[in-house]
């Protein structure tokens, strides 16, 4: 693998041991030669070729300038496959339907999830390399969470395989799986209500009060927070994460039915919130050891007879859960 920038958040590099492996993903995801996959972070194209097989087009997105050199040469001659030097945060989806491909670096992939449902039009389907700790945040089972209810009403989520530590070597430290975000058709929440959707349960989940009737109380006064949870069926005394999806639906739905005046209460929470966690991220990454984890890794990758990678990156600071999680490999695709 090529070197890197010093100042580059590497991290140490797993290897998966078979490339029958990464097949049998692709197999599992039904797509078919009509299908646009975009496979965002290709590496070295792994992942990328198996795509190819399979799909009609590949939009292979990748940051780093060497292994994009590396793409081009490799699929020169593949007129499916299409290389684009990008950062995938930065880079737009299609207003055509689409499918996602991606094992993102974990301090990313909330961002990458955010991206992927307030797109315009977001994708089909979306198969994300996760943490198991992470993807069960998104399931929102067996107690609901943040990040699952702004998930929930555009895509269901379902973990369809699951990767043994021995599938890499060296083994990560965590156990890693694969989760299928399907798009849901209808939406359970329309476009154009998205906004003041994610702005209620961000302002409800995150109150410190202890339940969501003090937390609503607290942001449109007693008289109308019984009014909306007595119509909602929703019982005052339940904290956020009791609650079902479909509460947290008929809760939204009747607030939508309030005066412009009582919804102003919530807005700007996901935007606060959003702030809130680039700077925690921030911070915890000025504590990485980067140049000697680079290091690390062209070392492990200089010596390792495959160069498929699995990245592990700095701990994602998930949504409504501000601690740290341990390091987690991304799958890279590599020759």
């Amino acid at each position: 693998m090529a070197a890197h920038n010093e100042s580059t958040l590497w991290r140490t590099q797993n290897f998966l041991r078979d490339r029958r492996l990464v097949e049998r993903l692709v197999s599992r995801a039904k797509i078919g030669p009509t299908d646009v996959v975009y496979d965002l972070g290709a590496g070295g194209g792994m992942l990328t070729d198996a795509l190819a097989r399979r799909a009609g087009r590949v939009i292979a997105i990748e940051k780093d300038a060497a292994l994009v050199a590396r793409l081009r040469a490799r699929f020169r001659g593949r007129a499916n496959v299409e290389i684009r030097h990008a950062d995938i945060l930065a880079h737009p989806f299609p207003r055509a339907e689409y499918v996602v491909f991606a094992s993102p670096p974990f301090d990313t992939t909330s961002a990458i999830v955010r991206k992927l449902r307030s797109a315009a039009v977001p994708p089909r389907d979306a198969y994300l390399a996760l943490q198991q700790e992470a993807a069960r945040r998104y399931l929102g089972r067996p107690r609901q969470t943040l990040a699952a209810l702004l998930v929930a009403p555009w895509f269901s989520v379902q973990i369809i395989h699951r990767f043994a530590r021995s599938d890499f070597a060296p083994s990560p430290a965590v156990d890693v799986v694969m989760v299928r975000m399907h798009k849901r058709g209808p939406p359970l929440i329309a476009g154009s209500a998205a906004h003041l959707y994610r702005n209620l349960v961000v302002a409800l989940f995150v109150s410190r009060k202890p339940n969501v009737g003090a937390a609503s109380t607290q942001l449109f006064g007693g008289r109308v927070s019984r009014r909306l949870l007595d119509a909602a069926r929703v019982d005052p005394t339940s904290g956020p994460s009791a609650l079902t999806l479909s509460a947290w639906l008929r809760l939204f739905r009747e607030f939508a039915r309030l005066p412009a005046s009582l919804r102003a209460a919530v807005a700007g929470a996901e935007r606060r919130l959003h702030r809130k966690q680039q700077r925690l991220q921030k911070i915890h990454r000025t504590r990485v050891p980067r140049d000697a984890l680079s290091r690390v890794s062209r070392r492990e990758s200089a010596s390792s007879h495959l160069t498929h990678p699995i990245f592990a990156t700095v701990p994602d600071l998930w949504i409504a859960f501000p601690r740290t999680i341990p390091s987690v490999p991304r799958i890279s695709r590599s020759s």
